[in-house]
């Protein structure tokens, strides 16, 4: 499943394919969204955003779109009057400008919403801020590890959570831990300092990392930084620290991948 950095560049291609151009055909495939299709004509796309795995897209007249790709949705991005490829998927929604459109496939929770009310909606009251949200600080992370709700919880466990951070997901989780080296056993109450701001940091970086170099092989890219497994489907490949064979078991009944040696 895509994690938050999948989601937010996919993100950024449909904001350059649409946004600020008004749209000339709007098409949704459930009955309930139909009534919304003549109102958002000719308005424009004025900002796309993701919170965790949602994706907000909002427009000029007030209204906003929600949408959760799930398990299978997926958007694509197509030029203007260009009929959609042979697919299995089934389209859910056409946005469409003058020169571009994005289609949006097999995703079952889809709304519409009043832009001043979206954040009432319930995945959004439930979720934790976003980990690619560039306001969110290192201090603000610790904050959320010491917090009642999450300090007595297993690392593994709590970094699958949306309501810990969103947009953190399954390899995301085992580069963390690999760069904080900590054990997906470990609470946030039982680490010191060092290794609190060592998660805290850990949380922010690898993510931001992973947005804005996974995928590319230059080496300008993020102050020369890429981003590179280091664990996460590694098993028997050496570790980057220590030379040891990265192992592979189960946490939170995902796999997971870490250092034996010196991940403590």
């Amino acid at each position: 499943m895509p994690e938050g950095p999948e989601i937010r560049r996919a993100a950024d291609l449909l904001v350059r394919a649409v946004v600020n151009k008004p749209l000339t055909d709007v098409w949704f495939a459930f009955p309930s969204l139909k009534p919304y299709q003549s109102a958002l004509r000719g308005t424009k796309v004025t900002a796309i955003e993701t919170r965790g795995k949602a994706l907000l897209t909002h427009f000029s007249n007030g209204l906003t779109l929600y949408s959760h790709n799930q398990l299978y949705g997926v958007w694509r991005v197509v030029n203007a009057g260009e009929a959609p490829k042979e697919t299995q998927r089934s389209l859910r929604v056409k946005l469409e400008t003058p020169d571009a459109a994005i289609l949006l496939y097999s995703a079952s929770e889809i709304g519409i919403y009043d832009t001043a009310e979206i954040e009432n909606h319930p995945f959004l009251q439930r979720i934790g801020p976003d980990v690619l949200d560039e306001t969110l600080t290192v201090a603000q992370v610790r904050e959320r590890l010491l917090s009642p709700k999450f300090r007595n919880r297993q690392l593994g466990g709590m970094l699958l959570d949306q309501a810990f951070l969103a947009g953190l997901g399954n390899y995301l989780r085992a580069e963390i831990l690999w760069l904080a080296k900590l054990l997906p056993g470990h609470k946030s109450r039982e680490l010191n300092d060092a290794e609190l701001n060592a998660l805290a940091d850990a949380c922010l970086s690898v993510a931001r990392l992973s947005y804005a170099t996974r995928g590319t092989m230059d080496e300008n890219v993020h102050h020369g930084a890429l981003f590179r497994f280091n664990v996460f489907g590694r098993t028997g490949k050496p570790c980057a620290r220590c030379d040891d064979p990265i192992v592979k078991g189960s946490v939170s009944s995902r796999p997971f991948f870490w250092c034996p040696v010196c991940q403590v």
